[in-house]
């Protein structure tokens, strides 16, 4: 969230902000209601010091008489004080953060901009086998009976790619605890005040799965929990950055992409993710920083995993509601003859902070924001489609990339009547 400040003094540039995110404001609406505050906490404080001077004096029956009228008037204005935050902070709710100004500006993905591709792109002497194919002949994947079970993008992971699916997993949890971030497995659970505060809510309560429990939501991302996790706390300088390596399951009912990848592992209800979450201090320089740092662990694993992939820089009409940059990591996916999302790697600014009020104190006692980062290290199966094209051979079956078969104990995955 905005700070109604930031908001007054830069106008323009937040109406600018909202027109490139394909967002609508109210801005002039926002002040308006803000003056309105402001004007009715000045009365309320001068009925209050009115009543207690009044106070102050012997009881008489013109006294009480009075007494009772100021506590009248405050109560009544209390409750127009009221009526009119819950409307402002509605308002504000709907305001999208602000991007740098290396953003490009664009409505849609094809103003974003590639900056760096990495590997090489394979090339067969046989016909490519998307990872739906692959999946039947090894019998790894069951689409029809994940269907039946689950419902639509349902899906059975078995066999050999069951445990490639742990594998990876494991092997990435386990090289980013290496490198310092403080392992945690995130809550699927959470409340409706950890999805606010990260962005989801108001913007994309559509994608959101509803519990029957009161105050029950299926969270989409490990990043909700987790950057949750200091909400309401004043954090020490000394003791940022904070950095965690989050494993959850996450859910999402993909509302928005209606006709979109209906088939195969790229676009599911259900998955999981090991998540980079970084609680930061307010400092856009060291945030750039570790925005660097969480990009290159992510394509660390992906070279690690000899994957090919490029980086690109998310337009203001791609990049989301809280984030102020954002980097896309797309692996390449031979069936579909281009690249697919892999991880988002975003810094949100102070704006998750303000709305989870989450501070810290500096040396000299005063107490800012904290900064907010995140960006996927994997998701899976998502990435397993990249793994079985890429690593598909002529005779139908699939090579393990190097990197993870010391872990799974075999070096290919053959089809069963082999």
């Amino acid at each position: 969230m905005l700070s109604i400040d930031f908001i007054k003094n830069n106008k323009q540039k937040v109406l600018e902000a909202a027109k490139n995110k394909n967002r609508q404001v109210e801005i002039e609406k926002i002040i308006k209601l803000d003056e309105e505050k402001r004007k009715l906490n000045l009365q309320i404080q001068k009925l209050r010091e009115k009543r207690n001077l009044l106070a102050k004096n012997k009881p008489t029956s013109q006294i009480i008489a009075e007494g009772k009228k100021i506590k009248k008037e405050i109560k009544e204005l209390e409750k127009k004080l009221k009526e009119i935050e819950d409307n402002l902070n509605n308002l504000l709710s709907f305001v999208p953060n602000v991007p740098l100004p290396e953003v490009p500006v664009g409505k849609d993905a094809s103003f974003n901009k590639v900056v760096k591709t990495w590997g090489k792109i394979p090339q067969f002497d046989f016909p490519v086998k998307s990872h739906i194919d692959l999946g039947k002949s090894l019998d790894i994947i069951d689409f029809e009976r994940g269907s039946k079970v689950s419902g639509f993008r349902g899906y059975f992971l078995k066999n050999e790619l069951a445990i490639l699916h742990f594998a990876l997993l494991f092997y990435v949890f386990q090289k980013l605890v290496k490198k310092g971030y403080t392992p945690i497995i995130a809550p699927a659970i959470v409340k409706k005040m950890a999805l606010f505060g990260c962005g989801q809510f108001p913007w994309g309560k559509q994608d959101t799965y509803i519990l029957n429990d009161e105050d029950a939501y299926l969270a989409g991302t490990a990043e909700q929990p987790v950057t949750s996790y200091f909400t309401g706390k004043v954090l020490k300088e000394e003791e940022l950055p904070k950095k965690f390596v989050a494993f959850s399951a996450c859910f999402r009912k993909e509302a928005g992409s209606y006709g979109k990848d209906t088939k195969g592992l790229y676009r599911l209800h259900e998955f999981f993710k090991v998540e980079q979450v970084i609680i930061a201090k307010n400092d856009l320089k060291e945030a750039r920083k570790l925005h660097e740092e969480l990009q290159r662990n992510s394509e660390e694993i992906l070279e690690e995993l000899e994957l090919p992939y490029r980086r690109v820089i998310l337009s203001t009409g791609e990049m989301g509601e809280p984030q102020i940059f954002k980097y896309d990591t797309e692996v390449w996916m031979p069936y579909r003859n281009d690249y697919g999302e892999a991880m988002s790697n975003s810094i949100m600014g102070d704006f998750q902070a303000r709305r989870l009020n989450i501070k810290y104190q500096k040396k000299d006692r005063v107490k800012e924001y904290c900064y907010t980062l995140n960006n996927t290290a994997i998701a899976s199966p998502r990435i397993l489609i990249a793994i079985l094209e890429n690593y598909q051979q002529k005779d139908g079956t699939v090579i393990i990339p190097k990197i993870l078969q010391p872990i799974l104990g075999f070096k290919k995955i053959s089809p069963k009547n082999q």
